[in-house]
């Protein structure tokens, strides 16, 4: 029976699976709570879509897909932000407008160049045949994005709840608001290779959803944000192995459960206390009427 269990952390290819996923987890849970809090989860979602065109232009003139990725997701932020401050259409609205735009310009490119990249690796991932090149490159940006959060993370906090008051204590309120997009340009391509664009937006929403749902304070949230990605990513793993089902979906499938079980826990318990105040109160009257 031990043997059975213990069976996935006999290969190769799914140690470094479960290495790469907890190692990405970190970063993107952090990152979670930010973007959740700042009401930033289709920024998400649009850097997501928008690194498309950039990894074919990589890809075809033989440069790393990282590089081209960032790049194209970067250019997405800073569209966004640009046509944002010269015109009077809500945010969300421009963010679809660009994310859809270079999402569609991306699988034109594609599909124009023919080349032997798979599309489905792309989208979805391909965690199980990660190489140990992509793991350091993956493993470096995972990293850098962490030291930043790290030392600036008070900042972003503050930035987030009060600006005006980031402001006056001197932080660069304007510059921060692009460098959280480059942030989540970065944490994008880290996943790249792992649960791949689409799914990675799911490590970028979900764990801070579920910490919201659970604290209403910062440092709680974080701490909440972190189990329930890095145990969802292990567990959707080892998971995949024994019923052979896609690694990246099966995580996000985890990830998606939890968040259901804390939101039907936090509608029943928010029921149980308003029941317990109304039999308070009518005891209180009854008492009265005595």
């Amino acid at each position: 029976m031990l043997d059975t269990l213990m069976l996935p952390f006999q290969f190769s290819f799914m140690n470094k699976a479960f290495i790469i996923v907890a190692l990405i987890s970190i970063p993107m849970a952090i990152l979670s709570c930010y973007i959740v809090l700042k009401g930033w989860s289709l920024m998400g979602d649009a850097i997501a879509h928008a690194v498309l065109p950039g990894i074919v232009v990589a890809h075809l003139f033989a440069i790393p897909l990282a590089i081209g990725a960032f790049i194209a997701g970067l250019c997405c932020a800073l569209t966004t932000g640009y046509i944002k401050e010269n015109c009077r259409i809500r945010e969300d609205t421009v963010m679809g407008i660009v994310f859809s735009g270079m999402f569609a310009m991306g699988i034109i490119l594609f599909h124009q160049a023919n080349s032997e990249l798979h599309l489905t690796h792309v989208l979805l991932g391909d965690v199980l045949g990660i190489s140990i090149s992509s793991m350091i490159e993956t493993g470096m940006i995972c990293v850098f994005v962490l030291f930043i959060l790290l030392i600036r993370g008070r900042d972003l906090v503050l930035i987030i709840f009060d600006p005006q008051q980031a402001q006056v204590l001197g932080i660069n309120v304007r510059f921060w608001h692009y460098g959280i997009q480059v942030l989540l340009a970065l944490s994008v391509v880290a996943a790249l290779q792992s649960v791949g664009m689409i799914l990675s937006i799911s490590l970028l929403i979900i764990p801070g959803a579920c910490a919201l749902l659970v604290s209403k304070r910062f440092g709680y949230m974080v701490v909440v944000s972190l189990c329930v990605a890095i145990s969802s990513s292990v567990l959707g793993i080892y998971t995949s192995f024994y019923f052979d089902s896609a690694p990246a979906a099966t995580i996000v499938l985890f990830m998606a459960a939890v968040f259901c079980g804390i939101f039907c826990h936090k509608i029943y318990a928010d029921r149980q206390v308003v029941k317990n105040q109304q039999e308070r109160r009518l005891d209180i009257v009854n008492g009265r009427t005595i």
